[in-house]
């Protein structure tokens, strides 16, 4: 009870029912070893929560068509972002996890510390409500929003996995499908497939620069 408590004072809530805290913090892998019930099903509801909470902050908050509020909300609870804001908090470190994930690494791995994140807002929601899960999640949304806009370079492969893994079913490939002139002067050209309709085509002088063209284009088509 005393690291919950700890991590209770860093994150700022204090539970009625500190037990949907400790299941938060529940790896799969811990779950199956003991019989016990893991974090996914508050993950699923940390998610939708925490999409929730960044798009009311956005609506009021900024400016510009449905398809630029997209990008900036896909920005702040990418699995990275999320992973980051888990060890802002030092959530690795209370993860219960099975004995071959923690020896392999998983309290800092980014899926996992992105999942218990989003396990945290849905504990916190069961527990108080929306608005205490609002006081946890937006300190963190709006620092990653600042930096966001401030940074320069633009990975929109990365927005575009961001944007897609959304529908798990969908299937998104970069196909080359170009390369010509001579071997210190290359060109390639790159489509980006979802499933089997290519949503954008790049041309570059490395096969990266061709992929990130392909993804901006199909990031356009999409309205972001």
């Amino acid at each position: 009870m005393s690291d919950l408590s700890e991590l209770m004072e860093r994150i700022g809530y204090h539970f009625q029912n500190p037990a949907l805290l400790d299941r938060a913090l529940t790896h799969s892998s811990y779950a199956n070893e003991r019989n016990v019930e893991s974090n996914e099903r508050l993950e699923f509801l940390g998610d939708s929560v925490l999409g929730f909470i960044a798009a009311d902050y956005l609506f009021h908050n900024e400016s510009g068509s449905e398809g630029k509020l997209s990008k900036h909300r896909a920005s702040v609870v990418c699995e990275k972002a999320l992973a980051h804001y888990s060890r802002t908090l030092g959530i690795g470190d209370c993860l219960r996890l099975g004995k071959g994930e923690r020896l392999n690494g998983g309290a800092d791995r980014e899926s996992t510390l992105e999942d218990a994140f989003e396990a945290i807002v849905g504990a916190i929601y069961l527990d108080g409500g929306i608005e205490p899960a609002r006081a946890f999640a937006l300190p963190f949304l709006e620092t990653e929003l600042h930096n966001t806009k401030h940074h320069q370079f633009r990975d929109y492969k990365t927005l575009l996995q961001e944007v897609v893994q959304h529908s798990p079913e969908e299937i998104l490939q970069y196909v080359l499908v170009g390369e010509s002139g001579p071997d210190h002067d290359k060109k390639f050209t790159v489509e980006v497939h979802l499933n089997s309709n290519v949503i954008g085509r790049g041309t570059g002088k490395t096969k990266r620069e061709a992929e990130q063209q392909g993804a901006r284009e199909a990031l356009k088509l999409m309205g972001f």
